[in-house]
């Protein structure tokens, strides 16, 4: 039989003697001049405190802070998301609040004008318009449903930092209170599309 010998490391012993002992003190002192230097940074700065409802944060003030996730829209249209349906959100969820639904769209060709030698008229020949024809094999996805349980997400941002496609975000969303969990159950499809509507008459 073999045997594993593992390393055991040991802490460092003390410093001794008087410089020993006089450089541990001088790291000490440099240790909580850093964090005190810390507290008055944070102490001296600003407040920007509200009292909600009557006032709200400014959206500056809202930087850095993360609420639940939303759906980024294309440049070019705001009401269509950039996901892709790779479905890597929901796989990666530890708390599987995401669910999504697609449909699959039929690529249409027109045919080009075509002359029926079948098709008589009493001047001649007949034109018949354009044919949509559905294409085999071909087609893509239509996002249908992006729903989020926002109940169970513990906002670990797993979902935003793995999206390919660059697709969700945190949002500002910050004043929001529930007394049914039912009522923070999200379909962000149709958020962002209201979100977009808003905008319009706005």
């Amino acid at each position: 039989m073999s045997t594993q010998m593992h390393q055991i490391k040991k802490m460092p012993r003390p410093a001794e003697g008087f410089f020993g002992k006089l450089a541990e003190t001088a790291k000490g002192l440099w240790s909580l001049i850093v964090g005190l230097g810390v507290t008055g940074r944070v102490f001296t700065q600003k407040q920007e405190t509200v009292h909600y409802p009557r006032k709200t944060v400014s959206e500056p003030a809202l930087t850095g802070y993360r609420g639940h996730i939303e759906l980024v829209h294309k440049d070019d249209d705001p009401t269509t998301p950039r996901c892709i349906m790779c479905m890597k959100c929901v796989k990666v969820c530890p708390s599987g609040c995401i669910s999504i639904k697609s449909k699959k769209i039929e690529h249409i060709e027109h045919k080009d004008k075509e002359q029926d030698p079948n098709t008589h008229h009493s001047n001649g020949l007949t034109v018949l318009p354009k044919q949509a024809v559905p294409s085999p094999g071909k087609g893509k996805r239509e996002l249908t449903l992006f729903k989020l349980d926002y109940s169970l997400c513990s906002l670990c941002s797993l979902c935003v930092e793995t999206c390919p496609a660059r697709s969700l975000r945190h949002s500002k969303h910050v004043y929001w209170s529930e007394f049914d969990k039912d009522n923070i159950t999200l379909d962000l499809l149709d958020r962002m599309r209201k979100q977009a509507g808003a905008k319009e008459d706005s």
